[in-house]
């Protein structure tokens, strides 16, 4: 069987990066299909033994700048020839599910969302009244294609409970949930401490109690909101993660609060396994960074919304908060302090999301 893995853009290094490699470890043989590359952005593409870009490859800017160019997006993937294969699986929280394929070709469509900034996240993303206005125009059109694409696959998967309403929501599309898989970091749950990134802090080490965010630096994350509520308790905070935000939240943040940038997997393992807890201030799809901090026996402290109602369970491996304000999120700093917490508990966790069970449920459905 001749597989084709599609994904929306390969520019960057996150979760659903990681679900990409589980697939291809699934189907080595696989050529990944995009709108745009980056080689210097996205050095774990080059497991793959082929990566096909759109003719939007060759417009200067797309390649860093790809949200200018969304009116374009549905073409670029509409423009790919899929014949040779018998199986197409698209990655998608944009137009990659938008693909054609042959009759005999199955189309199985992993939707990590439903277009965030056509639909849950339309408001967050043109809050800007001019913005809004000028661009509706174009934003129908996008909604009307964006339903209509959805549409195209034979299977719809939901990353999580949130992302399957959503899709419902949406689309009017029924999915069947299959979380993603967390793989095991390197140095992973070993007894000695690990010793990371040889510039650990300027204002603490690595044997501090301090606590943990890993994320891209995008005001969706609201690392802002963490940044604040740690300048006020003043307890040590590590951001790991870069992005359009890093500059703005450096500058907010005191001298307890420390930002590493293009960790590996090794230090990272490192941050996990020596922190408090770690912080997950947004409303993710699903939170793959969350599962991997249980995996280290680490307490999550999590907005109550999206994905993370999925594998938060309060009092056992995290805490929840109810309003992305900053007393709410203080408040749930606190309360860490006053709880006990069982590494084996917590842990047991994050074992429901390995690679081998994602495997075996995503083969139920291609085959």
């Amino acid at each position: 069987m001749k597989v084709a893995l599609v994904y929306d853009r390969v520019n960057k290094w996150g979760g659903a990066e990681r679900v990409l490699l589980a697939l291809h470890k699934m189907f080595p043989m696989a050529p990944l299909y995009t709108s745009v590359y980056s080689r210097h952005d996205a050095k774990w593409a080059s497991e793959f033994s082929e990566v096909i870009t759109s003719f939007l490859q060759k417009v200067p800017l797309a390649k860093n700048h790809h949200e200018w160019f969304a009116p374009l997006m549905p073409l670029a993937f509409e423009s790919f020839d899929f014949s040779e294969f018998d199986l197409v699986i698209s990655v998608t929280s944009e137009f990659a599910k938008s693909i054609i394929v042959p009759p005999g070709t199955r189309h199985v469509c992993y939707c990590l969302t439903p277009t965030r900034y056509l639909w849950s996240g339309y408001e967050e993303y043109f809050k800007n009244k001019f913005l809004k206005y000028t661009s509706w125009p174009i934003v129908y059109w996008l909604r009307k294609f964006d339903k209509a694409a959805a549409q195209r696959p034979d299977v719809v998967i939901a990353i999580s409970s949130q992302v399957q309403n959503r899709i419902k929501k949406y689309y009017d599309l029924d999915s069947q949930v299959i979380f993603p898989p967390t793989n095991t970091l390197p140095s992973h749950r070993k007894n000695s401490l690990l010793r990371g990134p040889s510039a650990a802090s300027r204002s603490f080490s690595l044997d501090a109690n301090y606590f943990l965010i890993v994320s891209r630096l995008v005001p969706y994350k609201k690392v802002d909101l963490a940044i604040r509520v740690f300048n006020k308790l003043g307890l040590p905070l590590v951001v790991v993660g870069t992005g359009s935000e890093e500059a703005k939240l450096k500058a907010m943040a005191k001298s307890n609060i420390y930002f590493a940038r293009n960790v590996t997997d090794d230090e990272l393992a490192t941050y996990y396994k020596n922190c408090k807890a770690l912080v997950f201030p947004q409303e993710e799809d699903f939170g793959l960074v969350a599962i991997e901090a249980m995996s280290f026996g680490k307490p999550v402290i999590a907005y109550k919304k999206g994905g993370a109602l999925d594998f938060i369970e309060e009092g056992e491996n995290g805490i929840f908060f109810d309003e992305q304000t900053e007393d709410s999120l203080s408040h749930a700093v606190k309360k860490l302090f006053t709880m006990k917490w069982s590494d084996d508990i917590i842990v047991s966790t994050s074992s429901e999301f390995s690679e081998k069970r994602f495997k075996e449920e995503f083969v139920k459905i291609i085959y």
